[in-house]
């Protein structure tokens, strides 16, 4: 599944090609790609003809564009479209009359604050993604929804986050991400780190693949008790943890497949400097221990037995 990295280059290709633009035209191809959105097919095509995209914003993994909607409709809601990629969602920015992509289940036409007509295509394999229209609400400390590089500094939308994000909590790129708040939530777990990384209600953003890489940086069995490691290492961890992320956005996210691709349908180049994920069975970078690849939560995680063993 896309992660941080994944989702803010793609969040940073389509913000300045849809920024200001007017949505045109909707196209509905599989519905089952609005399965997140309560109104159904023409609910979601009527709300956003005549709309415009106000920014591209990004929380941890998930996605949304706030909505200026036509003056007719001004004032009725303060909405947002929302994009879930799943497992294998694309956002892709096409040209009208560019050859048709595999697998297109809705397209959203749209003139740019340039002029230019651009087509948003939503792409989507097996169609665990979705778009939706949500409610925006004031997020819970009262900062910035998400990121959305500068774009919301003093608009109306740039402290409200969709109702459906409301419960994620801020990622580690975010400058209003709170280190004690995470650390204090470590010390009341005592579920395995790996675990705790990947919960979202304690910080957002980070999947299998950065959750490995990060443990290894930190020399951490992804099993072991997150109360047990101490205040210094866990910050230690969480230093890694950024790290990891903002090197991974630099080189637009990791792709071992075909499901994850950039606005452009390319894909990115993080893979390169994986130490651990899908590095079974070759020698660690730091020890020479091959790498070991063990069952987890109907997943696999990928270590070094030899320079990250579980302790007591």
């Amino acid at each position: 599944m896309p992660e941080l990295p994944e989702v803010e280059t793609v969040r940073a290709g389509l913000a300045p090609a849809i920024t200001e633009a007017i949505i045109t035209r909707v196209e509905v191809l599989d519905s089952r790609s609005l399965k997140r959105h309560p109104g159904g097919v023409e609910d979601f095509r009527q709300t956003l003809i005549g709309s415009k995209i106000l920014g591209v914003v990004r929380r941890g993994k998930f996605l949304w564009m706030p909505l200026g909607l036509p003056a007719d409709r001004a004032g009725e809601k303060q909405l947002a479209l929302v994009g879930h990629l799943g497992m294998s969602g694309q956002m892709l920015l096409r040209t009208p009359g560019f050859e048709a992509d595999k697998l297109t289940r809705v397209i959203i036409g749209v003139k740019a604050a340039t002029g230019e007509v651009v087509e948003f295509r939503f792409v989507d394999q097996r169609i665990f993604g979705s778009l939706a229209i949500d409610q925006l609400e004031q997020t819970a400390d009262g900062a910035s929804g998400g990121f959305s590089a500068g774009v919301g500094q003093g608009q109306w939308w740039q402290n409200l986050i969709p109702s459906s994000a409301a419960h994620i909590t801020r990622d580690p790129l975010d400058p209003n991400f709170d280190i004690n708040a995470v650390l204090a939530k470590f010390a009341k777990k005592n579920s395995g780190i790996k675990r705790v990384l990947l919960d979202q209600q304690t910080l957002s953003g980070i999947g299998n693949i950065y959750a490995d890489e990060s443990l290894w940086r930190a020399k951490l069995h992804y099993d072991q008790p997150a109360c047990s490691i101490s205040t210094p290492k866990a910050k230690e961890l969480l230093e890694h943890v950024r790290q990891i992320l903002a090197d991974a956005v630099l080189e637009g996210g990791t792709s071992f497949d075909e499901q994850y691709k950039n606005v452009n349908g390319e894909g990115g180049y993080f893979a390169v400097s994986l130490n651990a994920y899908a590095m079974t069975g070759l020698p660690c970078k730091r020890c020479g221990h091959p790498i070991k690849r063990e069952t987890w939560m109907n997943r696999g995680s990928h270590f070094c037995p030899n320079c990250q063993k579980l302790k007591a």
